[in-house]
C-alpha cells in the first residue's frame, strides 16, 4: 500500500544528499571596481559583481538580500553531454540535477514576492529542470515556457537542427496573482493614419466586440448606410448602448466598408495599453546568438567572443516584464555580463557572481565602458544610454576555519577583527553593522539583540561590566575565544560561546569549488582510452585553465 505523504517529484542519484555551504563575507577588491566622475537622477552605484563560486556567492547573499530581488535571470551549463561522452548517463544527470536544486533553492529565497526567475535552457535537461522547478516553486507558479529563436541558419549536421531554446519562467507567487505585477511590453507604432484628418492625429481602429454573452451588451447599431448590423455569432459588443452612444458623440467610432460594416473604435496614439507577452520571440524582434557574438567583439574586440552569448534585447525584453527601475536584478551564472550591462542601462539595480577568469578580462571591461558612456553595442543607441552608475567588485573570503599543524581547526590568519565579526553575524543570523558608540555592539538581529565577537579571553568581571552596559532592555551574544567564572546562567542578558567551537558542527569548512570538476568522474571501464582534457572542454564548456560545470560554463 502507497505511503500516505507520497508526492509527485522527479528522483535522481544522490537527491537526499546536499551540501553543508559555509555563510562566506565578501571581500571588495576596489582595483576592478569603478564608478562615473559625476553622479545624476536614477543613476545606481551599489550594483555587484562578485569573482568567486557561484553556490557559495548565493549563499552569501541570502542573508543580505533574502526576499529583496525583483527579477532573477540565469543561463546554466545546457549539459548536451559532449562533455561527459566517456562518463555514465545517470550520474551526469543527477550531477546536474542536483547541482542545479542547490542554487534554485537559494535563489527561490532571494526572491521578492512580487518577483521571477527567468531561466534559459535547451531540450537536454528543459524538461527535467521543469519538473525540479515544479517541484521548488510549485506548479501554480510556474507562468510559461517561451520559446526564443536562437539561431536562424539551418544546422546540416544534426539529424533535426535547432533553432530555439526555452526559457522557463515562474514566480514567488501563484501566476495568476503575478499577472497584476508584470509590465506589459510597449506597443507596436505600426498601423496608425489619419486618412479623416481627425484633429486628435494618427489612429488604429480596434475591434468593438468582446467574448461570450452579456444580455446588455446585445443591441442592433444602425450604420452610416442604414444598415443594421448585430454582433458576430458567440461575441457581444464591446461595451453597452450608452457607453457606444457616447463613442459615437466623441466622434471615435469608425465604420469600415465604406459606413457599411460593423463598428470600431479609434484608438489614438499613445492610448494603447501595451502588448501582453506571449510566448514566441524570434530573433527578429529580440536578436540570436550571431547577433550577440557581434555586439560582444565591438565591445571587446581584443577578446574573444562567447560560443552561445544572449542578446542585449533579450535581456531587455525579461527587465521590461519582469522589473521596474531600482529593481534588484540578479545573475549567478554571469558568463560575458550581459543581464549586468542591460539592467544597468536599463536603470536597474544588479547583482552578479561569475567565477571565471573572464570575471576581470571580459566583464570589468565592457561595464567599466558603460559607466563611461563608450559602449556603442545592444540596446544603447535604442534607449538613448549616455553613461553613468558604478559597481562594486568583490570577492568570497576564504573559509573562516583553517587546520593548525596539529589538525585543529582554528580561525583562518587571514581575517581581521572586522571580517571575524562580519563573519559571525553571517552564522548566527545577525546583520553587520557596528556601532560607533558601542564597541560591543557590532551586530544586530532586532532592535534590542546584539552580537560582540572578540578573540580575546574574557574574566568574570569583563563580562559583568559588559552586562551592566548591555542593561535589563537589551540582550548580547558573546563570541569569544574563552571566558572564566560565568556560564550560561550567570547573566541574564548575555549568551556567551567560544569560538570556533561553537560554529564547528554548522557548516563544511575550506571548501571552495562547488562546480562540477570534469576529470574527478570516474572513467568507465569500458572506454579504451579516457578522452583528453582538451576534448572535454568543447561544447557548452567555456575556455578556462580547467572545465567545470555551474560556474566556468559561459553562458551569454
Amino acid at each position: 500500500m502507497a505511503a500516505s505523504n507520497t508526492k509527485l517529484e522527479l528522483t535522481w542519484i544522490g537527491k537526499d544528499i546536499r551540501p553543508r555551504l559555509e555563510p562566506r563575507i565578501l571581500v571588495e577588491d576596489p582595483r576592478f571596481s569603478a564608478h562615473a566622475k559625476t553622479r545624476r537622477e536614477g543613476d545606481q552605484f551599489d550594483n555587484m559583481l562578485i569573482h568567486g563560486d557561484n553556490l557559495l556567492a548565493l549563499k552569501a547573499l541570502e542573508s543580505m538580500f533574502a526576499g529583496e530581488v525583483r527579477c532573477i535571470v540565469i543561463d546554466p551549463p545546457y549539459n548536451t553531454g559532449s562533455a561527459f561522452e566517456h562518463y555514465d548517463d545517470g550520474v551526469e544527470h543527477s550531477l546536474w540535477l542536483s547541482l542545479i536544486r542547490e542554487r534554485l533553492a537559494i535563489l527561490k529565497n532571494l526572491l521578492s514576492n512580487d518577483g521571477s526567475i527567468w531561466i534559459t535552457i535547451d531540450d537536454n535537461e528543459s524538461h527535467y529542470l521543469k519538473v525540479l522547478c515544479d517541484e521548488i516553486f510549485g506548479r501554480s507558479c510556474f507562468i510559461a515556457n517561451i520559446v526564443w529563436q536562437k539561431r536562424t541558419s539551418r544546422e546540416n549536421r544534426a539529424a533535426i537542427g535547432s533553432s530555439h531554446d526555452h526559457i522557463l519562467v515562474y514566480a514567488k507567487r501563484p501566476a495568476v496573482e503575478w499577472k497584476d505585477h508584470r509590465n506589459r511590453l510597449p506597443a507596436s507604432d505600426s498601423g496608425f493614419s489619419n486618412p479623416d484628418n481627425d484633429r486628435r492625429g494618427p489612429w488604429r481602429s480596434i475591434p468593438f466586440t468582446a467574448q461570450g454573452f452579456r444580455p446588455n451588451q446585445m443591441y442592433p447599431i444602425t450604420t452610416p448606410t442604414g444598415a443594421v448590423v448585430e454582433p458576430p455569432k458567440g461575441r457581444c459588443w464591446g461595451a453597452t448602448e450608452p457607453v457606444f452612444r457616447q463613442y459615437l458623440a466623441d466622434e471615435r467610432v469608425y465604420f469600415p466598408r465604406g459606413g457599411d460594416g460593423k463598428p470600431r473604435i479609434k484608438q489614438f496614439m499613445g492610448e494603447e495599453d501595451g502588448l501582453v507577452p506571449t510566448t514566441w520571440w524570434p530573433a527578429s524582434e529580440v536578436g540570436d546568438n550571431e547577433a550577440a557574438k557581434k555586439e560582444a567583439l565591438a565591445i571587446v574586440p581584443e577578446r574573444e567572443a562567447f560560443a552561445t552569448p544572449k542578446p542585449e534585447r533579450l535581456i531587455e525584453r525579461i527587465l521590461t516584464i519582469a522589473s521596474n527601475p531600482g529593481d534588484i536584478v540578479l545573475d549567478s551564472f554571469a558568463g560575458s555580463g550581459t543581464t549586468g550591462a542591460v539592467a544597468h542601462k536599463m536603470g536597474r539595480r544588479w547583482i552578479m557572481v561569475e567565477l571565471g577568469a573572464h570575471c576581470e578580462t571580459h566583464i570589468v571591461p565592457r561595464l567599466k565602458k558603460i559607466i563611461d558612456g563608450d559602449e556603442p553595442g545592444g540596446i544603447t543607441e535604442a534607449i538613448e544610454w549616455k553613461g553613468g552608475g558604478g559597481f562594486r567588485f568583490f570577492r568570497l573570503a576564504p573559509s573562516l576555519l583553517e587546520k593548525d599543524q596539529f589538525g585543529q581547526w582554528v580561525i583562518s590568519k587571514s581575517y581581521n577583527a572586522e571580517m571575524l565579526a562580519e563573519a559571525m553575524c553571517k552564522h548566527f543570523g545577525f546583520t553587520y553593522a557596528p556601532s560607533s558608540e558601542n564597541y560591543w555592539m557590532q551586530g544586530h538581529s532586532s532592535e534590542t539583540d546584539f552580537i560582540y565577537v572578540t578573540t580575546n579571553s574574557l574574566t568574570h568581571d569583563q563580562l559583568h561590566a559588559i552586562s551592566d552596559e548591555v542593561g535589563s532592555d537589551r540582550t548580547l551574544l558573546i563570541c569569544c575565544k574563552a571566558f572564566q567564572g560565568a556560564n550560561s546562567d550567570t547573566f541574564d542578558n548575555l549568551t556567551i560561546c567560544k569560538i570556533p567551537g561553537a560554529i564547528l558542527d554548522r557548516c563544511e569548512w575550506g571548501k571552495d569549488d562547488y562546480s562540477l570538476k570534469i576529470e574527478a568522474l570516474p572513467v568507465k571501464e569500458d572506454d579504451p582510452e579516457p578522452q583528453t582534457v582538451e576534448g572535454k572542454r568543447r561544447a557548452s564548456f567555456a575556455a578556462s585553465s580547467q572545465p567545470t560545470l555551474f560556474d566556468d560554463e559561459v553562458g551569454e
